[in-house]
């Protein structure tokens, strides 16, 4: 069977999408007007039912791009864990997901479990950082488990990305959150990249690894509570692993969430954007709101609600 290119491919299959490209670090993806994504990390436990839950929600939304950042496949993210724990459940929808690597995926030498099942949706092999358009948000994919102070070649691969794709709405994930009142707590490792970031206007940051949901207040680059321009930050660890349903939270976390499994539910339009925490299980939680971009001067604004 002839093998066509992937922009080929998902033109077949989707006549009336546009495709894009950013840069050399990354793959395409398919863009549609108001595009809806799904996001959770820490996802697929064998013997454990949290998986098939959150893969029913996204089969529910067979148009929503998923993110999934990392934890993805216990406990090694080895090739077997992949194909017993994951591929019944969320590798249904493996050409629509958009992966970051997490601790578990290193559980295998250099992550090759990892990157082989996902191919050039993980990005390059050794590296796993790259940038997708998706609708007119640019969207970035970064790799928490791998050098990213000052000096390190992925920080400089994201200040050239980003002044590259100068976006009006920018949304970054990758696994170990910079912000997190949860078991783990916050990873400072990431502070380098979430000043670029801030510095470049991103309205969105989502990290996994505590395995529960929060939403953090608008932050400036140091953390501080601002009214304008600031990132919204989510924590998602809820896609499927056991839960964590204990933290010590702070002032600037806004929401939380350990009691059931679920999904981030974004809708991402031109300069702003929307969310909702999307449960797959019964439960009185609710958490929603909306806000315009960073870059279009964001505030904490028309919504900003408390966890119920």
């Amino acid at each position: 069977m002839r093998n066509f290119p992937f922009s080929i491919v998902f033109l077949l299959m989707f006549p009336h999408a546009v495709v894009s490209a950013a840069t050399a670090e990354n793959v395409l993806t398919l863009v549609n007007a108001d595009p809806v994504v799904l996001v959770a990390g820490d996802v697929a436990q064998c013997n454990v039912r949290g998986a098939q839950l959150t893969a029913n929600l996204v089969q529910q939304m067979p148009d929503a791009v998923v993110l999934a950042p990392g934890d993805l496949a216990y406990e090694n993210g080895s090739l077997k864990d992949f194909a017993r724990c994951y591929d019944s459940s969320w590798g249904k929808f493996r050409d629509r997901t958009w992966t970051a690597p997490g601790n578990h995926e290193y559980g295998t030498p250099g992550a090759s479990g990892y990157f082989t099942y996902f191919g050039e949706r993980a990005g390059v092999p050794g590296k796993g950082y790259y940038s997708v358009n998706i609708g007119q948000w640019h969207v970035v994919s970064l790799n928490s488990n791998i050098a990213a102070d000052e000096n390190s070649e992925q920080v400089a691969w994201l200040r050239k990305d980003l002044a590259n794709y100068r976006a009006t709405c920018i949304l970054a994930f990758w696994h170990h959150p910079r912000y997190s009142s949860g078991l783990h707590g916050s990873y400072r490792r990431m502070q380098t990249v979430w000043e670029v970031l801030h510095e470049h206007g991103a309205s969105i940051v989502i990290g996994a690894h505590d395995h529960h949901y929060e939403r953090f207040t608008l932050l400036d680059g140091q953390g501080k509570p601002v009214a304008t321009r600031g990132i919204r930050s989510f924590v998602v660890g809820t896609g499927g692993a056991r839960l964590y349903d204990f933290g010590l939270r702070g002032k600037r976390s806004m929401a939380w969430h350990g009691a059931t499994w679920g999904m981030l539910k974004l809708t991402l339009r031109a300069d702003n954007y929307s969310w909702a925490f999307v449960s797959a299980q019964p439960t009185t939680f609710q958490d929603t709101g909306s806000s315009s971009c960073a870059n279009k001067g964001a505030d904490e604004n028309r919504i900003e609600p408390v966890d119920k």
